[in-house]
């Protein structure tokens, strides 16, 4: 495994000796830790999956962040003590793949069949612990029906209340964070344990993707889907984390923005979805990188100015706010399965959650077994993007901005 290297560089700070500077800095191993979970429904397994293998580390997060089904298990890992977490995880993901999908007529043809078959299930009885379908007359009014979602949520609602401890959620042991969106303004919303108390539906809300699902009410205000504005709260995270301290990112998204030319009108549909969902992640990263290394250059400019303007009180305030400790974000995403099509978020499955929770845990075991690429190099600011690949391609640390 290769990486791309930068060219270490002494950092600079107005107003404090370098040795005050260097003492606060830390190796990125003690820094405060993020675990970012993007939208994706029953391609979510992954993300149990990963934190699963990520538990059997002393790498916990300081702050989950999550979107849609990223929401339910940022949720469940915030909601539980370390040593239940995975066990709750696995509850979660057993109890939602346990429909009757699971019982597949014996004639159905190749596993895409059978995963077609599956989702239409779900479709047409609902998923066990999440979602059933609405049975009323008005639904034969089509879309003019006074009905706001074609699903009910109240099996879920019953689920968290069983499986998540809201209370340790409320003692801010871990920040966290989930994503909504206004119906009404159509801004995103996130919903904060620093700054609100969080129940059951501030996480159906993050979920409460329309029209399968209806709006989530909570102080007069409806919410639906954070994924409708931006389905990975990345964003979110970068701007409220304190700036004088270092940050390490793990992201864990469930569509891949990249992919082949699709060549049936089933791959059009997953092809768009995976457009749509990725919420072009890897060019936001790499736009908020390089816009946050550019101010770090500015800073470090200022540095050079002779000492009567770069002691000038403005100077120094314009200085301090371009200055940045170092974020390095990893980038971990689902790949597809060949035999995966568009329904593949709502392909409740047990053999598909449980290879998707393979996957996950395989790929941040692998992440693991290169210890040298979690570390960034104390001495350099600003943003530093890691792509973490699947097997046998580059995993490549790509900084914000050359320098």
């Amino acid at each position: 495994m290769t990486t791309t290297q930068k060219t270490p560089r002494k950092p600079r700070t107005a107003g404090k000796t370098l040795n005050t500077f260097e003492a606060r800095r830390e190796d990125m191993r003690a820094a405060r830790k993020a675990l970012v979970l993007q939208g994706g429904g029953a391609l979510g397994a992954y993300q149990a999956g990963v934190y699963a293998a990520l538990s059997e580390t002393d790498l916990q997060p300081h702050w989950i962040a999550g979107v849609s089904i990223g929401a339910i298990n940022a949720a469940l890992i915030a909601g539980n003590a370390p040593e239940k977490r995975v066990e709750r995880l696995r509850e979660f993901w057993h109890l939602v793949s346990s429909g009757p999908a699971q019982r597949l007529p014996s004639w159905l043809g190749d596993r895409a069949t059978q995963n077609q078959w599956s989702a239409s299930m779900a479709m047409l009885v609902g998923i066990p612990g999440f979602f059933e379908p609405r049975y009323s007359p008005a639904l034969l009014m089509g879309a003019a029906a006074p009905l706001l979602s074609y699903y009910d949520t109240t099996p879920l609602r019953l689920t968290l209340e069983r499986l998540i401890d809201f209370d340790r959620i409320n003692a801010c042991e871990a920040r966290f964070s989930v994503g909504a969106v206004d119906v009404r303004t159509g801004n995103s919303v996130y919903f904060d344990n620093t700054r609100q108390r969080i129940g059951p539906e501030h996480i159906m809300a993050s979920g409460a993707l329309p029209p399968g699902f209806a709006p989530v009410s909570i102080d007069g205000d409806d919410y639906w889907d954070g994924g409708i504005v931006s389905n990975t709260p990345l964003q979110y995270v970068l701007d409220i984390h304190p700036r004088s301290e270092p940050l390490v990112v793990l992201q864990v998204d469930l569509f891949n923005a990249r992919g082949e030319m699709p060549r049936t009108l089933s791959g059009v549909m997953e092809r768009q979805k995976d457009i749509t969902y990725s919420s072009r992640t890897r060019m936001n990263t790499d736009a908020l990188a390089a816009n946050l290394n550019l101010q770090q250059a500015i800073a470090d400019l200022i540095s050079k100015l002779p000492a009567h303007l770069r002691n000038d009180p403005s100077v120094l305030a314009v200085q301090a706010e371009l200055t940045h400790h170092p974020i390095d974000i990893f980038h971990l995403i689902y790949r597809d399965k060949p035999y995966e099509v568009e329904s593949k978020d709502y392909e409740f499955s047990r053999a598909a959650v449980e290879e998707h929770w393979e996957a996950g845990a395989r790929d941040m075991r692998r992440t693991l077994a290169h210890p040298e690429t979690l570390r960034s190099d104390a001495t350099v600011n600003g943003v530093t993007t890691f792509d973490l690949g699947e097997p046998g391609v580059e995993r490549v640390k790509r900084p914000g901005l050359s320098r």
